[in-house]
């Protein structure tokens, strides 16, 4: 992913890293699915299987030859299919569907460990939408969001690191950018059109200190 790995460079890091490097230009997108996998990848799913165990969704020796082949896997698509029949697709714990996020009178929430393309777009339309983005992979360093908005809000969560770049174009819109900046980050760069609604960029809230504690 990204190209030819570097002298001395650590692949994990790069397989690891929810914030890859630039990868070049000349170099084929791989598709979602294709993606090598991460050892946190793995743990995703055999907690799945381990949850399918204890409630008897999977026999003792279906969690074995899943256990083995999962640890033998090496992308996404790959350790997607051992929990395809575990769980609905909105609960899976990879997601490897790029589909835009749309909703129409109602909300729409994409997140946990899901893949973000290069090119990627969500319409809200009298709706709310909420991309979390503290756990996904972004296929490249630069992403366009083509955005939608109409009398609704689009949210994106974001860790730190990444820097947001807001052109979206716009009638009665407001625009609110919270994240700090981060020049050598990867940009997230939201176009389209915003009528009566509003797009908000920030970064999870962090946990509350207890008064007790000094």
């Amino acid at each position: 992913m990204g190209g030819p790995l570097r002298p001395g460079e650590d692949y994990r890091r790069r397989v690891d890293n929810p914030w890859p490097p630039a990868i070049r230009h000349h170099a084929p997108q791989p598709r979602p699915g294709d993606l090598r996998a991460g050892d946190a990848d793995r743990e995703r799913v055999a907690a799945v299987l381990g949850d399918a165990l204890a409630d008897g969704r999977l026999n003792h020796n279906e969690y074995e030859e899943r256990l083995a082949a999962l640890y033998r896997a090496r992308t996404l698509g790959e350790l997607t299919v051992f929990t395809a029949d575990l769980l609905p697709p909105e609960a899976q714990p990879l997601q490897v569907d790029v589909r835009p996020v749309t909703a129409f009178f109602g909300s729409e929430k994409r997140s946990g460990r899901w893949v973000v393309p290069s090119k990627f777009s969500a319409t809200a339309i009298c709706a709310n939408v909420t991309l979390d983005l503290r756990e996904a992979l972004l296929q490249t360093s630069h992403v366009t969001l083509q955005v939608t908005v109409m009398a609704g809000t689009l949210t994106l969560i974001v860790p730190e690191g990444v820097r947001i770049e807001m052109p979206a174009s716009g009638f009665m819109a407001g625009k609110t950018n919270q994240i700090r900046p981060a020049p050598d980050g990867p940009v997230i760069e939201i176009t389209g059109f915003i009528t009566m609604g509003s797009v908000v960029a920030k970064h999870p809230k962090r946990p509350r200190r207890s008064w007790f504690r000094r």
